[in-house]
């Protein structure tokens, strides 16, 4: 016994003594979290609570308090109750030890449901530099800056540092002669156990860098923000994940019936003991997006209908996710064209999986190559046709996006991907579309996924209501609504829509670059409605709006582009109000306003972005389309700020849609540094609101250079051309 096995012993102990100090710094972070939102929690409760009249205490009593003593002595509200506790409630005219004691009691128990009732939400306008709302906005950017990460290696930490700890207690005679000779036999054989398990332990923790990575992550817990400004602006740009840990913290997430789907007891617990291995995930679920990604896995081959804005599409690669860490390689999402950029973008975001674009003229080279190294491809439906079905077990799991694509089973597409469906044993649909109404398209979709429940979905099944037809379905479908899990409402979500220019649109900007007209650029996408992928995408947009029966604005810069969307849209449906330009006079755009506000259920807003994003609230919309990017993030924030603003009673869903390769994503990048520091020290200036362009980018020098560079990139130039900005 000697230096080998205290060398042995040492590095057990600092392997220990790392694992519980992440586990430690984790634990403070969350109860900084805690710490800072109790007084918050607490001042909401009481605010209830002084706003309840004494009367209340008799319906909780059943009827047997005698409160005119209560009344006459001054006590008003249940909180007066509280306060005054029975010792002065007894020192009350015509209050007696069981009064006192009874109306104490029942103000409890409504204080109580009070307490479990309230939710803390962060209004950015009204609470920046509110000192408690800041406090707890800075306690939440240590974890969301720390990530998924820092949780999983406290984790993983607090288990080592339970193993480790009787380990080295049962080793600690082996590091000396003499203590070995004291141990007596057992003790000895316990000592060398031990000291085994030690060795592989840790050789096993420095071969994954484990060390390193308990290292890094107590380094990023102790990180705090630079100011409190940073705090803010992080929160403005990633809010939801925010309150995805604060309703994780606070334990007060929606209900967890509503969370659930209201599926039955029967298949609920069959998800829950399903396990979520999240080691390939570089985001946080929420609650609610956890129990999806676990029913995919659980009941294997389902459809996720969740409402418009639920995150559908983390939960998806979540799923997958779980079965990468499991050991598949192979993966599949079938989708429209239109969002096929975005899903590439949301894996490689969301993930450190592999994503594989299956588009284009080279898809079939890119085919071959997935089918070599693995990750996860993304295809559209067209293109799905032309690459050969897998052998059984070679694809860990298929997901179609937009299934309603393929609710016609004579179609094709609905050929190619019952096809597919049919060699893979995980297969995920996913679609916002609400399925009560539509028992026979959801009877079809089904029966690629579990042809022998399909013919067991009646007509009668959606008579009863949504809650009866899900709990019908309850195996193969799983809907939550925004209402019934996103308890922080109202919710700002920000979704970069990036589309592939159809060869029409392409053809467009081509001769607008050509020209160097860069409001031509900026609006080619457009120019030809019949081929035009965002025009595409905007009508999937409102379409998904409109079953839900949510209200939407759609802002363009451009008057002929919302010419373009009311064709589209149908001009003549009554539906589609608008749009608000420069030339409409004052009143006449908030009749407009107020017209679209009055219209029962699903309705659509147009609006010149500068004449619609100053002076007018629309907050009787849930979903804003930007139809480009616009030059300064003045305008964009104004006008969407026009539906996301006090009043609003829903979570607003910002879709801005962009064109990838072109002059979109140059502007997206060029304006990125330029909008954080405008959302750091200008937006809510007066002086910043009054004269934008002090701390906007230059319309005209940013027109040229983009004008320059995509000439240069494409080829083309008009030697009299000039940048018309």
């Amino acid at each position: 016994m000697g230096r080998a096995e205290r060398e042995v012993a040492g590095r057990g102990v600092r392997l220990a003594e790392a694992a519980a100090r992440v586990a430690e710094d984790h634990a403070r972070a969350v109860g900084a979290v805690r710490e800072a939102l109790r007084p918050i929690h607490d001042g909401l409760a009481e605010r209830e609570l002084t706003g309840i009249p004494v009367a209340r205490l008799r319906d909780v009593t059943e009827g047997r308090l005698r409160f005119a003593g209560l009344e006459k002595g001054g006590f008003r509200t249940v909180q007066d109750v509280l306060d005054a506790g029975t010792y002065r409630l007894r020192q009350t005219p015509g209050v007696g030890q069981r009064t006192a004691d009874q109306a104490v009691a029942a103000a409890r128990q409504i204080a109580d449901a009070v307490r479990e009732s309230v939710a803390v939400r962060i209004d950015v306008d009204r609470d920046r530099g509110e000192p408690r709302i800041t406090a707890l906005v800075e306690a939440l950017h240590v974890l969301v800056e720390a990530g998924p990460g820092a949780r999983r290696a406290a984790e993983a930490g607090a288990a080592l540092a339970a193993r480790l700890g009787p380990l080295l207690a049962d080793a600690r005679p082996a590091v000396g002669r003499w203590r070995m000779l004291l141990a007596g036999r057992e003790g000895r054989e316990r000592a060398l156990a031990a000291l085994a398990e030690l060795r592989r332990l840790t050789e096993e923790a420095e071969r994954d860098a484990v060390p390193e990575q308990f290292a890094q992550a107590s380094v990023d817990l102790l990180r705090r923000p630079e100011s409190e400004l940073a705090a803010w602006v992080d929160y403005e740009l990633r809010s939801a994940e925010y309150y995805g840990l604060l309703a994780e913290i606070s334990g007060r997430g929606p209900d967890t019936a509503a969370a659930e789907g209201h599926l039955p007891d029967e298949v609920a617990g069959q998800v829950r003991e399903q396990r979520l291995d999240d080691a390939h995930c570089r985001v946080s679920l929420r609650g609610y997006q956890a129990f999806g990604a676990r029913f995919a896995l659980a009941q294997r081959r389902v459809l996720l209908g969740d409402e418009m804005g639920l995150g559908k599409t983390v939960q998806a690669i979540a799923a997958i996710a779980h079965l990468a860490a499991e050991g598949q390689s192979h993966f599949l999402v079938v989708c429209p064209a239109s969002v096929l950029i975005n899903w590439t973008r949301e894996i490689e975001s969301r993930s450190t999986l592999r994503a594989m674009p299956l588009h284009g003229p080279d898809r079939q080279e890119a085919f071959a190559d997935w089918k070599g190294r693995g990750g996860v491809a993304v295809t559209t439906f067209d293109a799905l046709r032309g690459f050969p079905t897998p052998g059984g077990g070679e694809l860990g799991m298929l997901v179609v996006d937009e299934a309603h694509y393929v609710k016609n089973a004579h179609t094709r597409r609905a050929g190619a991907v019952a096809a597919w469906a049919e060699r893979c044993e995980r297969v995920l649909f996913l679609t916002g579309t609400p399925m009560e109404n539509r028992v026979a398209e959801f009877r079809n979709l089904v029966r690629v996924l579990r042809p022998d429940f399909a013919d067991t979905v009646d007509d009668q099944d959606s008579v009863a209501g949504s809650k009866a037809f899900r709990k019908a379905v309850a195996p193969v479908y799983l809907r939550r609504n925004q209402q019934d899990v996103l308890t922080e409402l109202p919710l700002l979500q920000h979704t970069d829509e990036w589309e592939e220019l159809s060869a029409a649109d392409q053809e467009a900007y081509r001769e607008a670059v050509r020209a160097g007209n860069f409001m031509a650029m900026r609006r080619a996408a457009y120019a030809r409605p019949q081929g035009s992928a965002k025009l595409e995408r905007l009508r999937e947009l409102v379409g998904q709006a409109a079953e839900s029966g949510l209200k939407v604005v759609v802002f363009s810069a451009f008057r002929d582009v919302l010419d373009v969307v009311r064709d589209a849209l149908g001009a003549g449906t009554g539906r589609v109000f608008g749009p608000i330009t420069g030339s409409v006079p004052p009143g006449r755009r908030q009749q407009l306003v107020d017209e679209f506000s009055a219209a029962p259920g699903h309705a659509v807003l147009l609006s010149q972005i500068e004449a619609g994003g100053v002076g007018l609230n629309m907050q009787a919309a849930s979903v804003v389309i930007l139809c480009e990017p616009q030059v300064k993030p003045t305008i964009e924030h104004q006008a969407v700020a026009r539906a996301h603003r006090m009043g609003q009673v829903r979570p607003v869903q910002v879709h801005r849609l962009l064109a990838a390769g072109g002059v979109d994503e140059r502007m997206v990048r060029m304006l990125e540094n330029k909008k954080r520091l405008f959302d750091a020290y200008a937006r809510r200036s007066a002086v910043a609101e009054s004269t934008p362009d002090a701390v906007d980018v230059s319309d005209v020098a940013l027109a040229r250079r983009i004008v320059e560079e995509e000439q240069a990139r494409l080829g083309v130039t008009d030697a009299g051309a000039d940048a018309h900005a």
